[in-house]
Protein backbone atom coordinates (compact mmCIF):
# COMPACT_ATOMS: atom_id res chain seq x y z
CA UNK A 1 0.00 0.00 0.00
CA UNK A 2 1.28 3.49 -0.79
CA UNK A 3 3.06 5.08 2.16
CA UNK A 4 2.64 2.05 4.44
CA UNK A 5 6.38 1.76 5.22
CA UNK A 6 6.76 5.41 6.26
CA UNK A 7 5.40 7.31 9.26
CA UNK A 8 2.05 8.88 8.36
CA UNK A 9 0.69 12.38 8.46
CA UNK A 10 -1.88 12.44 11.27
CA UNK A 11 -4.92 14.76 11.32
CA UNK A 12 -7.62 15.30 13.91
CA UNK A 13 -11.18 15.54 12.60
CA UNK A 14 -14.44 16.59 14.26
CA UNK A 15 -16.53 17.83 11.34
CA UNK A 16 -15.97 21.54 12.03
CA UNK A 17 -15.05 23.85 9.11
CA UNK A 18 -11.53 24.37 10.47
CA UNK A 19 -11.04 20.62 10.93
CA UNK A 20 -12.23 19.93 7.38
CA UNK A 21 -9.73 22.45 6.05
CA UNK A 22 -7.07 20.78 8.21
CA UNK A 23 -7.96 17.46 6.55
CA UNK A 24 -7.54 18.98 3.08
CA UNK A 25 -4.22 20.54 4.06
CA UNK A 26 -2.99 17.30 5.64
CA UNK A 27 -4.02 15.23 2.61
CA UNK A 28 -2.18 17.61 0.29
CA UNK A 29 0.96 17.41 2.44
CA UNK A 30 0.76 13.62 2.73
CA UNK A 31 0.42 13.34 -1.03
CA UNK A 32 3.42 15.64 -1.54
CA UNK A 33 5.45 13.46 0.84
CA UNK A 34 4.09 10.21 -0.68
CA UNK A 35 3.12 8.88 2.75
CA UNK A 36 -0.07 7.61 4.37
CA UNK A 37 -2.70 9.86 5.94
CA UNK A 38 -4.36 8.82 9.20
CA UNK A 39 -7.59 10.63 10.09
CA UNK A 40 -8.55 10.38 13.76
CA UNK A 41 -11.95 11.21 15.23
CA UNK A 42 -11.96 11.28 19.04
CA UNK A 43 -15.40 10.71 20.53
CA UNK A 44 -14.37 12.08 23.94
CA UNK A 45 -15.51 15.67 24.49
CA UNK A 46 -12.71 18.23 24.99
CA UNK A 47 -12.99 20.63 27.94
CA UNK A 48 -13.83 23.84 26.15
CA UNK A 49 -16.73 25.44 28.01
CA UNK A 50 -16.93 28.39 30.38
CA UNK A 51 -17.91 28.18 34.04
CA UNK A 52 -21.36 29.70 33.46
CA UNK A 53 -22.42 27.18 30.83
CA UNK A 54 -24.29 24.00 31.64
CA UNK A 55 -24.03 20.74 29.73
CA UNK A 56 -26.32 17.92 28.68
CA UNK A 57 -25.63 14.20 29.20
CA UNK A 58 -23.84 12.71 26.22
CA UNK A 59 -24.93 9.45 24.58
CA UNK A 60 -21.69 7.62 23.78
CA UNK A 61 -23.19 5.37 21.09
CA UNK A 62 -24.73 8.36 19.30
CA UNK A 63 -21.35 10.10 19.40
CA UNK A 64 -19.62 7.04 17.97
CA UNK A 65 -22.11 6.79 15.11
CA UNK A 66 -21.64 10.50 14.40
CA UNK A 67 -17.91 9.93 14.47
CA UNK A 68 -18.13 7.17 11.89
CA UNK A 69 -20.20 9.37 9.60
CA UNK A 70 -17.75 12.26 10.01
CA UNK A 71 -14.76 9.98 9.46
CA UNK A 72 -16.16 8.71 6.18
CA UNK A 73 -16.97 12.25 5.05
CA UNK A 74 -13.43 13.37 5.83
CA UNK A 75 -12.04 10.40 3.89
CA UNK A 76 -13.87 11.68 0.80
CA UNK A 77 -12.53 15.21 1.40
CA UNK A 78 -9.00 13.90 1.87
CA UNK A 79 -9.15 11.73 -1.25
CA UNK A 80 -10.28 14.68 -3.35
CA UNK A 81 -7.39 16.79 -2.04
CA UNK A 82 -4.73 14.09 -2.53
CA UNK A 83 -5.72 12.56 -5.88
CA UNK A 84 -4.37 15.38 -8.12
CA UNK A 85 -0.92 14.86 -6.54
CA UNK A 86 -0.58 11.17 -5.64
CA UNK A 87 -2.50 8.03 -4.76
CA UNK A 88 -1.93 7.62 -1.03
CA UNK A 89 -3.23 5.30 1.66
CA UNK A 90 -5.94 6.99 3.74
CA UNK A 91 -7.14 5.37 6.96
CA UNK A 92 -9.77 6.58 9.41
CA UNK A 93 -9.96 5.81 13.12
CA UNK A 94 -12.78 6.49 15.58
CA UNK A 95 -11.85 6.18 19.26
CA UNK A 96 -13.65 6.79 22.55
CA UNK A 97 -10.74 8.73 24.06
CA UNK A 98 -10.58 12.51 24.49
CA UNK A 99 -8.90 14.36 21.59
CA UNK A 100 -5.81 15.77 23.31
CA UNK A 101 -4.39 12.62 24.95
CA UNK A 102 -5.33 10.46 21.96
CA UNK A 103 -3.71 12.70 19.33
CA UNK A 104 -0.73 13.40 21.59
CA UNK A 105 -0.04 9.67 21.96
CA UNK A 106 -0.62 8.96 18.26
CA UNK A 107 1.77 11.78 17.34
CA UNK A 108 4.69 9.76 18.72
CA UNK A 109 4.44 7.59 15.59
CA UNK A 110 3.64 10.35 13.05
CA UNK A 111 5.80 12.57 10.88
CA UNK A 112 3.36 15.48 11.27
CA UNK A 113 0.20 16.22 13.25
CA UNK A 114 -2.35 18.56 11.69
CA UNK A 115 -5.24 20.18 13.57
CA UNK A 116 -7.72 22.96 12.86
CA UNK A 117 -7.56 26.22 14.77
CA UNK A 118 -10.95 25.63 16.34
CA UNK A 119 -13.14 22.58 16.77
CA UNK A 120 -16.88 22.30 17.26
CA UNK A 121 -16.52 23.10 20.95
CA UNK A 122 -14.40 26.24 20.63
CA UNK A 123 -15.87 29.66 21.19
CA UNK A 124 -15.38 32.35 18.56
CA UNK A 125 -13.89 34.68 21.13
CA UNK A 126 -10.59 32.78 20.92
CA UNK A 127 -8.42 32.36 17.85
CA UNK A 128 -7.35 28.90 19.02
CA UNK A 129 -9.41 26.17 20.58
CA UNK A 130 -8.26 24.16 23.59
CA UNK A 131 -7.35 21.10 21.49
CA UNK A 132 -5.10 22.94 19.04
CA UNK A 133 -3.48 24.95 21.85
CA UNK A 134 -2.73 21.84 23.94
CA UNK A 135 -1.37 19.84 21.02
CA UNK A 136 0.83 22.71 19.83
CA UNK A 137 2.43 22.49 23.28
CA UNK A 138 2.55 18.76 23.91
CA UNK A 139 2.57 16.79 20.64
CA UNK A 140 5.55 14.53 20.02
CA UNK A 141 6.09 15.49 16.39
CA UNK A 142 5.83 18.72 14.37
CA UNK A 143 2.36 20.27 14.56
CA UNK A 144 0.57 22.26 11.85
CA UNK A 145 -2.35 24.40 13.01
CA UNK A 146 -4.63 25.20 10.09
CA UNK A 147 -7.31 27.94 10.00
CA UNK A 148 -10.71 27.58 8.42
CA UNK A 149 -9.94 29.63 5.30
CA UNK A 150 -7.40 28.16 2.85
CA UNK A 151 -4.17 30.09 2.23
CA UNK A 152 -3.00 31.31 -1.16
CA UNK A 153 -1.19 28.29 -2.68
CA UNK A 154 1.09 30.70 -4.56
CA UNK A 155 2.22 32.39 -1.35
CA UNK A 156 5.69 31.82 0.11
CA UNK A 157 6.75 29.69 3.05
CA UNK A 158 8.10 31.89 5.86
CA UNK A 159 10.52 30.54 8.47
CA UNK A 160 11.91 32.13 11.61
CA UNK A 161 15.68 31.91 12.15
CA UNK A 162 17.28 32.60 15.55
CA UNK A 163 20.21 30.20 15.78
CA UNK A 164 18.56 27.77 18.22
CA UNK A 165 18.29 23.99 17.64
CA UNK A 166 14.52 24.45 17.35
CA UNK A 167 15.03 27.03 14.62
CA UNK A 168 17.42 24.66 12.81
CA UNK A 169 14.66 22.04 12.66
CA UNK A 170 12.18 24.69 11.46
CA UNK A 171 14.59 25.67 8.65
CA UNK A 172 14.96 22.04 7.59
CA UNK A 173 11.18 21.57 7.42
CA UNK A 174 10.56 24.91 5.69
CA UNK A 175 13.04 24.23 2.89
CA UNK A 176 11.52 20.81 2.26
CA UNK A 177 7.95 22.17 2.17
CA UNK A 178 8.83 25.12 -0.09
CA UNK A 179 10.68 22.81 -2.49
CA UNK A 180 7.79 20.33 -2.64
CA UNK A 181 5.35 23.15 -3.35
CA UNK A 182 7.68 25.05 -5.68
CA UNK A 183 7.22 28.39 -3.92
CA UNK A 184 9.54 31.04 -2.53
CA UNK A 185 11.08 30.61 0.91
CA UNK A 186 11.40 33.72 3.11
CA UNK A 187 13.94 33.31 5.92
CA UNK A 188 13.44 35.91 8.67
CA UNK A 189 15.78 36.98 11.45
CA UNK A 190 14.84 39.77 13.84
CA UNK A 191 17.35 41.51 16.07
CA UNK A 192 17.06 43.95 18.95
CA UNK A 193 19.23 46.59 20.59
CA UNK A 194 17.89 45.59 24.00
CA UNK A 195 20.86 45.00 26.35
CA UNK A 196 23.21 45.04 23.36
CA UNK A 197 26.00 47.60 23.48
CA UNK A 198 26.85 47.66 19.80
CA UNK A 199 26.06 50.07 17.00
CA UNK A 200 23.09 49.37 14.75
CA UNK A 201 25.48 48.66 11.86
CA UNK A 202 27.34 46.10 13.97
CA UNK A 203 24.08 44.48 15.07
CA UNK A 204 22.85 44.32 11.48
CA UNK A 205 26.13 42.75 10.36
CA UNK A 206 26.00 40.24 13.21
CA UNK A 207 22.42 39.32 12.28
CA UNK A 208 23.38 38.84 8.63
CA UNK A 209 26.18 36.51 9.69
CA UNK A 210 23.86 34.46 11.90
CA UNK A 211 21.31 34.11 9.11
CA UNK A 212 23.98 33.10 6.58
CA UNK A 213 25.45 30.55 9.00
CA UNK A 214 22.05 28.95 9.64
CA UNK A 215 21.20 28.73 5.93
CA UNK A 216 24.60 27.36 4.94
CA UNK A 217 24.41 24.26 2.77
CA UNK A 218 20.77 24.65 1.76
CA UNK A 219 21.56 26.40 -1.54
CA UNK A 220 23.48 23.29 -2.63
CA UNK A 221 20.64 20.98 -1.55
CA UNK A 222 17.92 23.13 -3.12
CA UNK A 223 19.61 24.93 -6.06
CA UNK A 224 16.33 25.78 -7.80
CA UNK A 225 14.51 27.13 -4.75
CA UNK A 226 13.95 30.89 -4.54
CA UNK A 227 15.15 32.13 -1.15
CA UNK A 228 14.65 35.65 0.20
CA UNK A 229 16.53 36.71 3.34
CA UNK A 230 14.91 39.28 5.61
CA UNK A 231 16.78 40.91 8.49
CA UNK A 232 14.91 43.48 10.58
CA UNK A 233 15.19 45.31 13.89
CA UNK A 234 11.85 44.28 15.34
CA UNK A 235 10.07 41.86 17.65
CA UNK A 236 10.45 38.36 16.19
CA UNK A 237 6.72 37.55 16.06
CA UNK A 238 5.85 40.83 14.33
CA UNK A 239 8.74 40.37 11.90
CA UNK A 240 7.45 36.92 10.95
CA UNK A 241 3.87 38.09 10.55
CA UNK A 242 4.94 41.05 8.40
CA UNK A 243 7.53 39.19 6.32
CA UNK A 244 5.28 38.38 3.38
CA UNK A 245 1.90 39.20 1.92
CA UNK A 246 -0.41 36.18 2.04
CA UNK A 247 2.10 33.47 3.02
CA UNK A 248 0.83 29.93 2.68
CA UNK A 249 2.74 28.69 5.75
CA UNK A 250 4.70 30.05 8.72
CA UNK A 251 7.27 27.69 10.25
CA UNK A 252 8.73 28.37 13.70
CA UNK A 253 10.63 26.44 16.33
CA UNK A 254 8.68 25.45 19.41
CA UNK A 255 10.92 27.80 21.39
CA UNK A 256 13.92 29.97 20.67
CA UNK A 257 17.23 30.83 22.28
CA UNK A 258 15.47 32.62 25.14
CA UNK A 259 13.49 29.55 26.20
CA UNK A 260 14.38 27.52 29.27
CA UNK A 261 14.59 23.76 29.73
CA UNK A 262 11.16 22.21 30.07
CA UNK A 263 9.35 25.02 28.25
CA UNK A 264 6.90 23.47 25.79
CA UNK A 265 6.15 26.56 23.70
CA UNK A 266 7.99 29.87 23.55
CA UNK A 267 6.53 33.37 23.47
CA UNK A 268 7.24 33.90 19.75
CA UNK A 269 5.60 30.65 18.63
CA UNK A 270 2.61 31.36 20.88
CA UNK A 271 2.21 34.88 19.48
CA UNK A 272 2.45 33.66 15.89
CA UNK A 273 -0.05 30.87 16.52
CA UNK A 274 -2.62 33.30 17.89
CA UNK A 275 -2.13 36.06 15.31
CA UNK A 276 -1.41 34.33 11.98
CA UNK A 277 -4.12 34.01 9.33
CA UNK A 278 -2.36 31.14 7.55
CA UNK A 279 -1.28 27.66 8.69
CA UNK A 280 1.51 27.65 11.30
CA UNK A 281 3.88 24.72 11.69
CA UNK A 282 5.64 24.25 15.04
CA UNK A 283 8.94 22.31 14.89
CA UNK A 284 10.87 20.71 17.74
CA UNK A 285 14.60 20.01 17.95
CA UNK A 286 14.02 16.44 19.11
CA UNK A 287 11.87 15.47 16.14
CA UNK A 288 13.41 12.64 14.13
CA UNK A 289 13.42 12.40 10.34
CA UNK A 290 11.47 9.32 9.38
Amino acid sequence: MPGSVRAPVLVGADGSPAAMQAVRWAAHEAACQRCALHIVYAVGVPIDVGPTFGYAPIDGETCRRAGQVTAEATRDVATAAAVPIADIEIETFVADAAPVPLLRDCSAHARLLVVGTRGLGAFRRGLLGSVSTSLARHARCPVAVVPEHPPDPRGPVVVGVDGSPYSARAIQIAFAVAARRDVELVAVHAWSEFYRYLSRDELQEEAAGLLAENLAGYRERYPDLRVRRTIVADRPARALLDAATDPQLLVVGSRGRGGFAGMTLGSVSQAVLHAAHCPVLIARASDRDR
